[in-house]
């Protein structure tokens, strides 16, 4: 039966996640349409409509696969739209919105509080205006300083105007962890593989973007108080944050730095400081960012699943980054320890897990990894042997983590291919619990009250 207009809004504005879900998709294809326009390019002539979608997709999931070069194709016109949509998907439409909105003096309504909380992954409606503030603020902030940084190597080089351009795209495209750059040839930073300025800048944006905005508050908050007479201590979500992130970012640098140690292709030709340099940042860049320092396609097997590995644990949550999220893997993990142990609950550092908590990781995990599943098989039958298995999954654990990182080259893939990785890079962004529950239909409260007879299956 055919929806009637009115009815296809009213179902959208019923559910928030409905809501945010088209306001992606919606703002997906604007990009689109200003980016395959002719002085988009700077050829001249329009990149192509597919080609515009996918590089709009990419740009607004944070996400960095490429169809065409960004820094050889997009006039400086296509690279301002880049960089806006690159902005307001790393922040999340609903914070600019919420923004525009007050300073126009509207009343922010119950249902747009209800979809920045969800946006904002926020536990309650109180403070959220004044929430989105702060966070807008403190990310100009960072990506102010990341752009100083940066200029002091980029202006020199390129002059005032170029260098400072380049400064600011590189600093916010890092920090909302998107991964796009300007320097052109598919090349990345790779020019900069000897520079500590520019890898270790970078670095520190894509560790702040990927935090979270509710930790570094939190934790800059605690490092100024905590030890003072308030006595503030750190939630059970920042630390697990903290944790899960400096124990992935340790082991990610180690393995690099043993796996590659004598490849010629990667970090074989440098001596010890930047053989750690560029194996500290390819842990930092594959957990969501898509920068790399090194040739991708040259890691050795072990690295590029490493790699994936990475990528699906991702950011944390209420960050400019993807993948599972940090607390998402340790909440699993924890569940699963507390089964072995025959433990009603899952408990940690004192504190008890929500059930409704580990029940949404579950569902996440699941769901993103199915997803994978999915991309993985269909690109390996598109492609029919033309790149190895280790560089398929690699290109859809990238997409589906929103990282953005190729060790085959996107643009080699075939168009059935790329046509694959755009719906896992919206999942990604998205959320794959946040989509599903979107497409779901929604229960009455009757039906959610019924408790249906007992019984079990055999497990294991």
């Amino acid at each position: 039966m055919k929806l009637k207009p009115k009815s296809f809004f009213s179902a959208l504005a019923e559910r928030p996640e409905r809501l945010l879900a088209a306001g992606f998709l919606l703002l997906i294809l604007i990009g689109a349409v200003l980016l395959s326009l002719p002085f988009a390019s700077q050829e001249g002539e329009s990149i192509g409509w597919f080609s515009a979608l996918f590089t709009s997709t990419s740009a607004v999931c944070v996400t960095g696969l490429v169809a065409v070069d960004t820094g050889t194709s997009f006039s400086l016109f296509g690279q301002i739209v880049l960089l806006l949509l690159i902005q307001v998907g790393g922040l999340g439409f609903m914070i600019i919105a919420t923004r525009m909105m007050v300073l126009l003096g509207h009343r922010i309504t119950l249902r747009e509080r209800k979809l920045l909380q969800e946006s904002l992954n926020a536990s309650s409606l109180s403070g959220l205006i004044s929430l989105s503030r702060t966070y807008g603020l403190l990310a100009l902030g960072i990506e102010l300083l990341g752009a100083v940084l940066l200029s002091l190597r980029f202006v020199p080089a390129l002059g005032w105007a170029k260098g400072l351009w380049y400064a600011v795209f590189h600093s916010v495209s890092a920090f909302c962890n998107a991964g796009f750059d300007l320097l052109g040839g598919f090349q990345s930073l790779t020019a900069y593989q000897k520079d500590p300025l520019v890898l270790l800048t970078v670095s520190l944006m894509i560790i702040l973007g990927g935090l979270g905005f509710s930790v570094i508050i939190e934790t800059a908050q605690y490092l100024r108080e905590g030890r003072g007479e308030k006595g503030l201590t750190l939630s059970l979500h920042a630390r697990i944050v903290l944790v899960m992130t400096g124990g992935l970012l340790l082991l990610g640098t180690l393995f690099y730095l043993g796996a590659e140690w004598s490849n010629p292709g990667t970090l074989g030709e440098g001596g010890f400081f930047q053989k750690l340099l560029n194996a500290f940042f390819q842990s930092v860049t594959m957990r969501t960012a898509g920068f790399n320092s090194v040739d991708l396609g040259a890691m050795r097997d072990g690295s590029k699943l490493l790699s994936c590995l990475l990528m699906l644990v991702g950011a944390s949550p209420a960050s400019t980054g993807g993948g599972l999220k940090t607390t998402t893997v340790a909440a699993v993990a924890l569940l699963v320890l507390s089964v072995v142990r025959s433990e009603e609950d899952v408990n940690l550092s004192g504190r008890r897990l929500a059930r409704e908590t580990t029940h949404r990781a579950l569902a996440v995990m699941t769901i993103s990894l199915s997803m994978l599943a999915l991309g993985t098989l269909l690109i390996t039958l598109f492609e029919d042997g033309r790149f190895a298995l280790a560089d398929i999954l690699m290109e859809t654990s990238s997409a589906a983590a929103t990282v953005g990182v190729s060790s085959l080259g996107t643009p080699k893939l075939t168009t059935a291919s790329r046509i694959v990785l755009l719906p896992m890079m919206f999942l990604g962004r998205v959320g794959p619990l946040t989509l599903a529950m979107a497409l779901s239909k929604k229960q009455d409260n009757v039906k959610k009250r019924i408790k249906y007879p007992e019984e079990n299956i055999m497990i294991g």
